[in-house]
């Protein structure tokens, strides 16, 4: 069914490499136990990055997975009817990183009609573009586009979506003039980063260095970092849209909606899940379902 035509809100899933077995557990028991689920809720997408690859941006993904990796994580995913979204959004590509054999090799696995690209940087996505034409192409929020008019012109691109700045999130004058393409605006609904940062777009740029250079020895002075991340901590940001809301999105034609999680604890994205999917009285069965069975894959949530 076209997404642009049918009914269901759609949740982008952070992590589709780390948290595999997590995303996993989620999404199966939404096909076996839809009773536990918000109604009309679907997962819209995994996003992240094999680690390992240059073109990732937003946090940099370091090590490596093998081929045959790449080919069991995806068509699990796509199985299940759920595309990956490749987060190639480092800042800093430049047209002699376009030829890396690992992020080629990455496209060519996913190259089936069933996955999809997050762009920031234009010459990478005129090289993938013209190169692997069967993905769907999304505009990131990464781009940190702040005006109606610039989002406009997004919108009048060839992207399946584009990805709002969280802060905007509530911004009312916002909202209303892109409620004639609210269907293809993707929100970021949890983010943990302060309101208006100063310093995202820098932050960006540093994940991206580390990225290409293999490199996490120097840590970024952000702010957030003295306080852990946890969810609770993620309500209290002014941009956080929460259950008590939500609907009004949805009615006005909002029904693509983004959580974060890379580069965050298991546990945070986790509580994330439970919040927003699972039904207030359900909540404590499919922790439970969802903890059990990761226990039984030794996979441990803290």
């Amino acid at each position: 069914m076209d997404k642009n035509t049918d009914n269901k809100v759609y949740w982008h899933l952070p992590g589709f490499c780390v948290f595999f077995y997590l995303n996993q557990v989620i999404i199966n028991n939404m096909k076996l136990h839809p009773e536990l689920f918000k109604d009309n809720y679907a997962v819209g997408a995994v996003y992240g990055s094999f680690p390992g690859a240059i073109w990732n941006g937003g946090r940099a993904v370091l090590g490596l997975t093998v081929k045959s990796d790449m080919e069991k994580i995806i068509k699990t995913y796509n199985d299940f009817g759920v595309p990956v979204k490749f987060t190639f959004t480092n800042s800093l590509i430049e047209e002699k990183h376009l030829q890396d054999t690992y992020c080629n090799l990455i496209m060519q696995v996913a190259d089936n009609g069933n996955n999809h690209v997050l762009v920031n940087r234009p010459v990478l996505e005129d090289y993938l573009r013209a190169n692997y034409p069967n993905f769907k192409f999304i505009s990131s929020t990464t781009k940190r586009i702040k005006s109606v008019e610039a989002i406009k012109e997004e919108l009048e691109k060839d992207y399946e979506l584009v990805v709002l700045d969280y802060d905007l999130n509530k911004d009312e004058t916002v909202l209303k003039e892109l409620e004639p393409y609210a269907g293809r605006i993707e929100i970021l609904v949890d983010e943990i980063c302060y309101p208006n940062c100063p310093r995202r777009l820098e932050h960006y740029k540093d994940e991206a260095l580390k990225q290409l250079t293999f490199d996490r020895t120097t840590p970024f002075p952000c702010p957030n970092r003295s306080t852990p991340p946890s969810f609770e901590e993620a309500k209290k940001r002014p941009g956080f849209i929460g259950n008590d809301i939500i609907d009004s999105y949805i009615e006005r034609g909002y029904r693509n909606f983004k959580l974060v999680g890379r580069g965050l604890p298991m546990e945070l994205v986790l509580d994330s899940y439970i919040y927003y999917l699972a039904k207030e009285e359900c909540a404590k069965e499919l922790r439970s379902i969802v903890v059990n069975t990761l226990a039984k894959l030794n996979v441990k949530i803290k």
